[in-house]
Formats: structure tokens, C-alpha cells, sequence
């Protein structure tokens, strides 16, 4: 029986519009009415990821930053913290700056750029965050508490070629994953969906079986792989789906309501 859900954010339960469906708010509501916890994993800021947190009435912590930062969004409590260790992470800033993309990183829930380019406002209206411009993301990034590091380019031979360079000098050090296409995010190695979760359900006593995970990228593929019910959208790339236990519609036809409904209700 499944007694905590995690549902992924873009791509998953919000639509291409950026939107929670009312179908799944519906489900959603179902489920907690059944006393089954439901929270959010996703790699947004805390900021980013609580207005919508709170429109399904989560009252448990958020998984936030791949999983760095998991914190309640109603008492705030911290109940796991993992930042960038400070030296890996100001070399990869340099990186990406050798590399002439954009990049960004966050400190204390702020979005820091150094310069707001045109990734830059595309990113600002999709998290609906406005950027704190900065003179050097090397000492935000080198200070010891920053969360994360992404670079954005649509270059997608460009970011497949920086991701394995950066897994091959830091693999062991560092999360480097992918959110979207053109996102490739770097965190601390146990800033990941997958060990954060665990922190949440052993602070509910809620087993592994007693898990079900829903998300759509290869920074969702951990998760789904460590719960006991390891959902895909039908949207999710072909690895994630293979992964998964089940797959459901797209994030643009309610499939996490129909997985809430199919596997839970």
C-alpha cells in the first residue's frame, strides 16, 4: 500500500503552460483525503517550488535542488542540507565560463547571475524568480552553501560533451545530471532525488514499498528507481521510461492524475 507520494514539478505535474490541471489537484486532494502524504521533488528553488506547493496543501517538506535542501513548507523546518563543497564547486563556475554558455548558481534561495542574458530571462519567467546580479559566481559558488550550479545552452552536442567531462573529473564528487534538454545542473553527490527521499520517508516511518515516485528526466531516474512504485509520464525520455514500473500519460493529458487514480485510488 502506498503511503507517501513524490510527484516531480516540470514536465510532470505542471503542463506545458506551467499549470496544475484541475483533474490533478482533484487526485491529488483524493489522496491526502486517504491520509497518504504527498510532496513535491523537484530541482526548482525552494521559492519556486512553494507557490505551487501550496495550492495542493502540502504540509510536509519539499524536496527541493535535486534534493539538497528539503524543508517543510509550512514550519520551515530543515530536515536535510546538502550544498555544493565549496572548492569543485568554483572550479566548475570557471568551467562553464570557459565554455562561453550561460551559467547560474543559488545562495541562500536566491537566484544569482552575473549577467542577465537572453537563457537568463528565459529561466527567470519559468521559475518566476527574478536573478540577483552578482559580480563573480565563483565566490557565490565557492562559498560552502551554495545549492547549485546550471549552465543552459542549446547546444545540445555542446551540453552532452560538457556533461561528461564534468562526470569524468568529478563523477565521484559531484551530481551532474539533466534536467530539461537544454539544463545540465550540477549539485553535491548527496544532493539527489533519490537519497533525499529516503530522508522523508524515514522521518514518517514509511518504508521503501510503501513509496511511489512520478517523474519525467534523467534527474527523476534515481527516484523512481528507489521507490517501490517508479512512475514515467508518457512525455519522460525513453531511459526514464525503462526505469519506471509504469508509465502514464503526458504531463499535458492529467498523467498524474491518472496514476494517482490507477495505482492509488
Amino acid at each position: 500500500m502506498v503511503k507517501l507520494v513524490a510527484i516531480d514539478l516540470d514536465d510532470t505535474l505542471l503542463d506545458s503552460g506551467l499549470k496544475i490541471a484541475d483533474n490533478c489537484l482533484r487526485a491529488i486532494s483524493e489522496v491526502q483525503q486517504r491520509g497518504i502524504l504527498v510532496t513535491l521533488a523537484t530541482g526548482r528553488m525552494y521559492r519556486s517550488a512553494l507557490p505551487y506547493a501550496r495550492q495542493i496543501k502540502v504540509d510536509i517538506p519539499l524536496i527541493t535542488y535535486q534534493g539538497g535542501l528539503v524543508k517543510n513548507s509550512r514550519s520551515q523546518e530543515v530536515i536535510y542540507y546538502r550544498p555544493l563543497p565549496s572548492a569543485p564547486a568554483a572550479e566548475v563556475v570557471r568551467f562553464f565560463r570557459s565554455k562561453r554558455v550561460h551559467y547560474h548558481s543559488y545562495l541562500e534561495d536566491q537566484l544569482m547571475m552575473e549577467t542577465l542574458t537572453e537563457e537568463g530571462l528565459y529561466y527567470e519567467s519559468l521559475s518566476g524568480i527574478k536573478a540577483v546580479m552578482v559580480d563573480d559566481l565563483v565566490t557565490v559558488a565557492g562559498s560552502g552553501d551554495a545549492m547549485k550550479i546550471m549552465a543552459v545552452t542549446e547546444d545540445r552536442k555542446l551540453l552532452l560533451s560538457m556533461e561528461r567531462e564534468l562526470k569524468d573529473r568529478y563523477g565521484e564528487k559531484l551530481n551532474i545530471t539533466r534536467s530539461k534538454p537544454f539544463f545540465l545542473e550540477v549539485m553535491a553527490r548527496e544532493a539527489n532525488k533519490a537519497d533525499a527521499l529516503r530522508v522523508v520517508a524515514s522521518h514518517y516511518h514509511v518504508s521503501r514499498a510503501e513509496v511511489m515516485a512520478i517523474g519525467d528526466s534523467y534527474n527523476d531516474l534515481e527516484m523512481l528507481e528507489w521507490a517501490g512504485v517508479g512512475v514515467a509520464m508518457g512525455n519522460a525520455w525513453e531511459a526514464v521510461k525503462e526505469a519506471a514500473d509504469f508509465v502514464t500519460r503526458s504531463n499535458d493529458e492529467d498523467g498524474v492524475a491518472e496514476a494517482l487514480r490507477k495505482y492509488i485510488l
